[in-house]
Parts: C-alpha cells; sequence; structure tokens
C-alpha cells in the first residue's frame, strides 16, 4: 500500500508540477523507569543501521518508481508515526498528504484506528489514502458526499480544485439513514441550491438510501463505478470518536479506491 501511494505521488505531482516528500518513520520501543526495569537506550549503531536500511530501500524505489523529471526529497526520522506525520507537514508546508492504508475493522478499529485514519483525523490539509494504485489519468468520477450541512464552504472550494485538477465529473450524493431521513423532493432541491450557490460544472445530483452513511457512500460509489471518493471530516477524538463514529474515517477503512479527506471545522 504504501509503494501505490509512492506511485499515486509521483504522478500527482509530475501532473502539478510539485515535489514529493519521500517520509519513513521509524517508531522506537520505549519503557519506562521502574526499579526492577531501566530505561532501554538504544545504541548509536543501531539507529545508523536503521536509518541506512530506510535509505537502501528508499533509493531502490526511487529508482524503479521515480520517473525522468521526478522531484523527490526524503527523510528518514524517529519517533511516533502520527505525531512525526503532522509535525513534518506543518515545518515543510506541505500541500497533500498521500498515505497508504490497509484499513482496520473490528475491536482494534475503535481502541486504535490505523495510522491513516489519525492523520485524517488531526491533518490541516487534504489527505489521499490509497489501498490500490490507480492511474491519476483513470480518475473520471469523483463522489462527493453531502451532508447539507453549512460548514462545507471551504471543502467544497478544495472539491471543485481537485475535479478540475483530474478533469471528472463529480456525483453530488445525500445518503439519506432512518436517522437522518429526508425527503426526496426536499433534498432534490437543496442540494440543486448547493450547486448553484457553488457554481458546480459536470455533475450530477443523487440521493441513496441505506441503513448507514459508511455503507451508503461505499454502496454509491460501487453502483456507479466511481474512481475516487472526496468529503469531509470533523475529526472526533476520545470518547465522541467512538460514541458518534467518523464517516470519513470509516470509510477510508472499508473502500479500496481513492478517498480525499479534508478535515473541517464544526
Amino acid at each position: 500500500e504504501a509503494i501505490n501511494a509512492f506511485r499515486v505521488a509521483l504522478d500527482i505531482a509530475k501532473q502539478a508540477n510539485g515535489v514529493v516528500h519521500l517520509v519513513n518513520i521509524i517508531e522506537l520501543p520505549i519503557m519506562h523507569d521502574t526499579v526492577l526495569m531501566p530505561t532501554l537506550s538504544i545504541e548509536e549503531t543501531m539507529l545508523t543501521e536503521l536509518r541506512n536500511k530506510a535509505t537502501r530501500q528508499f533509493e531502490k524505489i526511487k529508482k524503479k518508481y521515480g520517473k525522468e523529471g521526478s522531484k523527490i526529497e526524503s527523510s528518514i526520522q524517529f519517533g511516533g508515526t502520527s505525531y512525526m506525520i503532522l509535525d513534518y507537514i506543518e515545518k515543510n508546508a506541505i500541500d497533500l498528504v498521500v498515505m497508504g492504508t490497509k484499513g482496520v475493522s473490528g475491536v482494534r478499529e475503535f481502541i486504535i484506528g490505523s495510522n491513516t485514519e489519525k492523520i485524517v483525523r488531526n491533518s490541516p490539509v487534504p489527505v489521499l489514502a490509497i489501498k490500490k494504485y490507480v492511474k491519476v489519468s483513470a480518475i473520471k468520477n469523483i463522489v462527493f458526499p453531502n451532508t447539507l450541512q453549512t460548514d462545507q464552504e471551504d471543502l467544497t472550494m478544495k472539491v471543485k480544485a481537485l475535479q478540475h485538477f483530474f478533469k471528472a465529473k463529480l456525483h453530488i450524493v445525500f445518503i439519506n439513514t432512518p436517522n437522518n431521513f429526508s425527503r426526496d423532493v426536499v433534498t432534490n432541491k437543496l442540494l440543486k441550491a448547493f450547486a448553484k450557490r457553488f457554481m458546480l460544472k459536470d455533475f450530477t445530483i443523487n440521493i441513496y438510501n441505506d441503513k448507514f452513511e459508511e455503507s451508503g457512500v461505499i454502496n454509491f460509489t460501487h453502483s456507479i463505478g466511481a474512481d475516487m471518493i472526496a468529503m469531509g471530516t470533523h475529526g472526533r477524538k476520545g470518547l465522541s470518536h467512538i460514541l458518534s463514529g467518523s464517516v470519513a474515517e470509516d470509510v477510508v477503512n472499508h473502500v479500496d479506491c481513492p478517498i480525499w479527506t479534508l478535515k473541517v471545522q464544526g
């Protein structure tokens, strides 16, 4: 998945004339001082070995997948994965994070989550989660779930830019669930007003019925054979995340096509 994400990032950077920051975070074991167990100290030679191994792997994949004219900067750091990535985003003025994800499920999803999910929840910039490699030129249909809430201006403008970048058709969809039911005639009117307000072009308006928002987004995406999902996340944390969940994070964990997410306020 990480290699697939690197390949997608290279394709995006080539089209955008951008730079790919290839980052590897090496998590080190941490032990706290106790009477019986002193703090684990890691010799400098071990750190050097780990860094050298990562460097060799970087050179290997850059040689195999890098294209003529590719601009790649590589960085190897030690620390907690999600914390170090968020720190790197800020210090290097990153515009987009492209991450591979295997997804998680069951109890582990609620207690731990994946590193990609943590970045989706906290990143100040858009995150593109990748499981399978897909050519940028093949992304022609983007699903844009719409909650009809009022805090979508920044999100919608960025999705418009995303649509323009890929030269794709945008499929706006409202997921009608038993807990968030709205009559079609009302929803259609609101969706049309939304599209007019943001002067959207080359789009469709859709209402999809499902038991849950997450499964509705996934099932609608499969039903039209879409190539990407673009959606906002409120980045819930802690108990509120376990109780309420986040549709964007759940979709990241359970769908195979690329998923672009942006943290929205509110």
